[in-house]
C-alpha cells in the first residue's frame, strides 16, 4: 500500500518471506493454463469451442459479427484489450484448405475488425497472424482462428514484460458490445466507412 511517496511493507503470512512486490491476482487465467475449452481432438465434434460458438447467441459468444463463411469473435483469453479473432464456420486446420470465398470473406473481416477497432478504441496499430499447427504455438490447432491484438503507444510496459500480467480495463461483454455497436454502425468519424 503506498502512502506518500513510499511504500509499505504487506503482512504476507504463509507465502514465503515478505518482498516489495505487490500480487494483481488473475485467476481466470488458470482455466486457459489448465487446458479448459480445449478440443479433445481433432474433429469438429471434439468439443471445439470455435464449432460451438456460432450456436451461442452473440453475447453469449462473444461474438462481434458474422458473415456468410467466417465470424468475428472475442478472445476469451486475450493479450489485450479488443483482442478479435476471425473464425471460418467450417472446421478447417490449415490456412491452404479455405476455400476461396472463405479467404476473401477472412480477409475482408480482418479489414473490418481493424477499422472498427481504430474507430472504438484508438488502436495505433496492430498484431495480426495465426499459428498453424501445435508446434507453431496454436491453441486450438485444429480449427484455423487469425488473431487480431490491437496496440497502443505505450501497452507493453512493465506488467506485462516484468509482471508477466496484462490489466485489461475493461469486462470482455461490455467489449463485445462496444465493437458490435461499431461494427455494425460505423461511427461518423475521419476515415469511417
Amino acid at each position: 500500500m503506498l502512502t506518500g511517496m513510499t511504500r509499505e511493507p504487506e503482512l504476507q503470512v504463509g507465502v514465503g518471506s515478505p518482498d516489495a512486490f505487490q500480487r494483481l491476482w488473475t485467476p481466470h487465467r488458470m482455466a486457459y493454463i489448465q487446458g479448459e475449452n480445449k478440443p479433445t481432438g481433432p474433429g469438429a465434434g471434439d468439443g471445439c469451442p470455435f464449432c460451438t460458438i456460432p450456436g451461442l447467441s452473440d453475447e453469449e459468444g462473444l461474438v462481434v459479427a458474422r458473415g456468410e463463411h467466417v465470424y468475428a469473435v472475442l478472445n476469451l483469453y486475450p493479450y489485450n484489450s479488443g483482442h478479435l479473432m476471425t473464425v471460418p464456420y467450417r472446421h478447417v486446420a490449415d490456412y491452404t484448405d479455405l476455400t476461396a470465398p472463405e479467404t476473401v470473406e477472412l480477409a475482408e473481416f480482418t479489414k473490418k475488425a481493424m477499422t472498427t477497432l481504430r474507430q472504438a478504441s484508438g488502436a495505433q496499430g496492430f498484431n495480426i497472424g495465426m499459428n498453424q499447427g501445435a508446434v507453431a504455438g496454436a491453441g486450438i490447432a485444429a480449427h484455423l482462428h487469425q488473431h487480431l491484438v490491437p496496440r497502443w503507444g505505450g501497452d507493453t510496459n512493465f506488467m506485462p514484460v516484468i509482471g508477466e500480467t496484462r490489466v485489461l480495463p475493461q469486462l470482455l461483454a461490455d467489449t463485445r458490445t462496444m465493437l458490435a455497436q461499431v461494427w455494425h454502425h460505423p461511427l461518423s468519424a475521419p476515415g469511417a466507412e
